[in-house]
């Protein structure tokens, strides 16, 4: 009896490495205690909300028991968060934009999805640089997308631009790109997104529907060593930018993102408001309101990023000290190693043997790595020294 559906049956065959591994740290914890288990599998932001957050719930709670105060709002948001969100985009991205060119979104994966079905026909492919962040196939898969990839080069992790022209084909409909990168760290350069923005130009001079260039930024606001996260807006008009608030205020479990359109694309108010009908029309409605007007209190407010910088830091002396090599991750917070002895999942279950959990790059379309995640407390990165050690030893 076929319950459920073949391609979701394949997408459960094929789950997350990173929810297996997550999996099997919560069995780890329950069988050692928490405090001998070093889980760097799930990138769950753990820093606290900025200081101010108790202050502007306090106040939103006064908004919110009024009538209508948790009601339903607009499709795409609400206005006076989508007017702050312009100007805030505006500044951030050097395109002058305006709250009609912003539609909000249960989160960077609402906003994905929710793009997805406005632009996508079966059959449409989705390139993206590998290694990518898995849920990509599934965003697209949903309404008939196929997701391709061009793996990158190690060590930068830059993308292989030859590769991508290379694999453009009629039917690709969307170029997704990452940076800050989840899982190498890589950030883009500016001369990388302006050759990616010469080729979108290149492509769609021949096209009548034309290639998007969609960079999802969730990572954004996590830099390091005064690297500069150029904005993509500017590079194509048929650019689109994606971001969410879940890590930059730690507010992953309000769902709150966003989709902003460049102002130059042709027909930009149709785009937008079919991504306003397809929010709804997909279950979503509309972004929690708690935390829209949560996010917009906060909006030039963030988490303090030094934690974040001390945890990579401590996570590089470890991989040093195990001589396991790696490139230095210029933004967000996670590290892809190279696995030693090549294989990433032989290392990551020899990991596994002294309760380090990692993920194989093979679950990011790109195996001989593995990702580790340093969003974790110090004791964790500092407690997993020896584990890393005896099993690079193995190999």
């Amino acid at each position: 009896m076929q319950v459920i559906s073949r391609a979701i049956q394949k997408q459960m065959e094929n789950a997350s490495w990173i929810r297996r591994m997550f999996e099997k740290g919560m069995e780890l914890k329950k069988q050692f205690g928490a405090d001998k288990v070093f889980d760097f599998s799930l990138g769950n932001p753990d820093i606290p909300p900025p200081a101010r957050a108790r202050e502007a719930l306090l106040a939103i709670t006064e908004e919110a028991v009024k009538p209508m105060g948790l009601g339903y709002c607009p499709n795409a948001g609400l206005p006076a968060f989508r007017e702050a969100l312009a100007a805030w985009l505006t500044n951030q991205q050097r395109v002058p934009l305006e709250s009609k060119h912003i539609v909000v979104t249960c989160g960077a994966a609402g906003a994905l999805t929710s793009f997805f079905r406005a632009v996508i026909e079966p059959g449409d492919e989705v390139l993206s640089p590998a290694p990518y962040f898995v849920e990509y196939g599934a965003y697209c898969g949903h309404f008939g997308g196929v997701l391709k990839t061009v793996p990158s080069l190690p060590p930068s992790f830059q993308p292989d631009l030859p590769g991508l022209e290379a694999s453009i084909t009629e039917k690709t409909r969307v170029l997704i790109i990452n940076s800050p990168n989840n899982p190498t760290g890589c950030v883009y350069s500016q001369q990388t997104l302006t050759k990616l923005g010469q080729l979108v130009e290149r492509v769609n001079a021949t096209r009548e529907r034309p290639l998007f260039l969609v960079s999802d930024e969730p990572y954004r606001f996590l830099a390091y060593d005064d690297v500069t996260i150029p904005p993509v807006l500017p590079i194509s008009p048929f650019a689109v930018v994606m971001g969410s608030f879940s890590k930059s205020l730690s507010l992953a479990g309000e769902r709150i993102g966003y989709i902003a359109v460049n102002p130059a694309l042709p027909d930009v108010g149709l785009l937008v408001n079919a991504v306003t009908m397809t929010n709804r029309t997909l279950g979503f409605v509309n972004a929690p309101i708690l935390g829209q007007r949560l996010a917009m209190a906060l909006l030039d407010e963030g988490v303090d990023l030094s934690i974040y910088d001390r945890r990579r830091k401590a996570m590089a002396q470890v991989l040093t000290d195990a001589g396991i090599k790696f490139a230095m991750p210029q933004g967000a917070f996670y590290f892809f190693p190279k696995a030693p002895g090549g294989d990433d999942q032989a290392f990551v279950q020899a990991l596994l043997k002294y309760n380090v959990l990692a993920v194989p790059g093979t679950g990011f379309g790109f195996s001989g790595y593995f990702r580790l995640s340093f969003s974790v407390e110090d004791s964790v990165i500092a407690g997993s020294a020896a584990g890393f050690a005896a099993a690079a030893k193995q190999f």
